[in-house]
């Protein structure tokens, strides 16, 4: 079984607590669904938002979805001229027989834009 490293991104319309929660699910959602994954396969998952959103922990929706056992981290992206804005994102620890070219990686709503060579 290896580790690999799964990417994701999601941007959500406004700095709310209820709209961090929402969108944290769907991307963790996602990413596990993407890659045929288990609460149980994820080892760690670090998530970072861009500085206009503070509402929430996107790591409390983790909790939430089950994955209460796994280490979770949330940071802060640091602010670059011309980023996308009320962009979340992720970088997921997973165990899987997956070859690294097959990982499926998520970038949904506006991050689309962020990896178009990824997007689905």
């Amino acid at each position: 079984m290896a580790v690999r490293a799964i990417r994701g991104a999601i941007q959500i319309d406004a700095d709310s607590r209820a709209e961090i929660l929402e969108a944290s699910a769907e991307l963790v959602a996602e990413v596990l669904h993407r890659n045929a994954l288990s609460r149980g396969d994820v080892i760690s998952i670090l998530f970072t938002v861009t500085p206009d959103l503070a509402a929430a922990f996107p790591a409390y929706a983790a909790r939430k979805m089950g994955l209460a056992e796994v280490p979770l981290m949330c940071a802060t992206e640091i602010s670059a001229p011309g980023a996308l804005p009320r962009v979340l994102r992720l970088l997921a620890h997973v165990e899987t027989e997956r070859a690294r070219r097959d990982i499926g990686h998520a970038y949904l709503r506006g991050a689309a834009a962020l990896r178009t060579d990824l997007s689905q």
